[in-house]
């Protein structure tokens, strides 16, 4: 009688949000938000200073009234829309794959979604950032957290993750079905892409050449092995994407960055500034669409919906509309759900009816309580369409890989055939 195949694992993760509009909760939320090293990527102690003193004395306040104003019966928009995003990734895969959904920031954790899906046993587990453009303190930190709290695990997963889905068509295309209809309706003079904004430091520090990011008024034009992972470039591609979905002309719209804090200088354009320069061109009705949110949540609801909305008023302009983020439409449902599919399927062994997709990564991880290092699943790394002898560790940020004890040297891989 044969065995039966345990489900694989998918773990949406999102950024989180507090459990409650309360100043205490919000508080609680902002330090763990805030005291993340890729959030604030700044010197330890000076991290410490600027939260302990500057930060959440003050902010916690003004962030709840923010929260205040756009929470709903049901709780945090945010964790409404990415439940019933859940549920319905989960209905649509059907009974081959346990759904599960974590935060990385507040509740539910990721933590307590990956011990949901250890209770499932999953073969393997899937990981799904819901971040569309790569950015380090959202997508790198998020899996930084994954692999942690796996590697953590006595009987370690084989966890495998999707990449930035910035320009991806079913992305894109689940985007353009959602504004659309919306657009056609409120009949806008102009269309503004607001995403949220970085640090520019953040965006040189993913400068590989270090002579590229923000050195020049075309640097995101177009993406190369230079700035394939500069978040403003992806922001870029997405806009270009998805104007042309919506049969947008370079004269029908623009994107600008929204979300800055602090007296550093974060990436340009800001949507508190680009919104005067339209009003002053005789713009009157005017679409904001937010493409680096999968879900409505603080900064779309409040800062666009309410703040944004009451400057445009008193700017002169008639009228702005919030279109709504994908939350849980069923174009969307139904696009990460392929998504999903689809990286169940690859790094088969390539010339046996497969091959290595370059939208996914793959990963086996094996922990030491001090070490934690990256290793090759299975028999060997045939999935990765590499070549060697034997199954070798790969020890991350070390030239050697330590195994009962034994060093080893680290294998030299070529690309398969």
């Amino acid at each position: 009688m044969p065995q039966e195949r345990s489900p694989r694992g998918v773990l949406l993760v999102n950024l989180g949000s507090p459990s409650s509009p309360r100043v205490g909760d919000v508080r609680r939320y902002l330090r763990e938000f805030l005291s993340d090293p890729r959030v604030l990527d700044i010197p330890r102690a000076a991290r410490w200073l600027l939260l302990n003193l500057v930060i959440l004395p003050f902010r916690p306040r003004k962030s709840a009234a923010a929260y205040t104003q756009i929470w709903s019966e049901e709780g945090s928009p945010l964790l409404v829309h990415s439940r019933a995003l859940r549920d319905g990734v989960a209905k649509s895969l059907g009974p081959g794959f346990a759904v599960e959904l974590g935060m990385r920031y507040g509740t539910p954790s990721v933590a307590e979604a990956l011990e949901r899906l250890a209770e499932t046993r999953v073969e393997k587990i899937i990981v799904v950032p819901l971040y569309p453009q790569y950015a380090a303190a959202s997508t790198e930190s998020t899996l930084a957290e994954v692999f942690r709290l796996a590697a953590a695990s006595w009987d370690v997963p084989s966890v495998q993750t999707l990449g930035p889905f910035y320009a991806h068509p079913g992305f894109i295309s689940a985007l353009a079905a959602g504004a659309k209809p919306r657009l056609d309706a409120f009949r806008p003079d102009y269309v503004l892409l607001s995403y949220h904004g970085l640090p520019e430091r953040q965006i040189r520090k993913s400068d590989t050449a270090g002579r590229h990011c923000l050195e020049t008024p075309d640097c995101c034009e177009t993406i190369s092995a230079t700035n394939r992972s500069c978040y403003r470039a992806q922001c870029f591609a997405t806009s270009r994407a998805l104007a042309a979905a919506l049969e947008l002309s370079p004269d029908d719209y623009d994107l600008a960055f929204q979300s800055r804090l602090g007296r550093t200088p974060w990436i340009r354009p800001h949507t508190d500034v680009v919104l005067p320069q339209l009003a002053a061109r005789g713009i009157r009705r005017l679409a904001v669409l937010c493409p680096s949110f999968v879900a409505d949540c603080v900064e779309t609801l409040e800062e666009i919906g309410i703040r944004a909305r009451t400057q445009w008023r008193e700017l002169g302009g008639e009228e702005l509309l919030l279109v709504p983020c994908l939350n849980a439409h069923p174009a969307w449902v139904e696009r990460l759900a392929q998504l999903v599919r689809e990286a169940a399927l690859v790094y088969r062994v390539p010339g046996a009816g497969g091959r290595a997709h370059p939208f996914f990564v793959r990963l086996r991880l094996t922990a030491r309580r001090t070490h934690v290092r990256l290793a090759v699943a299975g028999p060997g790394p045939r999935w990765l369409g590499l070549k060697s002898p034997r199954p070798r560790c790969i020890a991350r940020g070390s030239s050697r890989s330590r195994d009962r004890g034994r060093r080893t040297s680290s294998p030299r891989w070529r690309w398969a055939d």
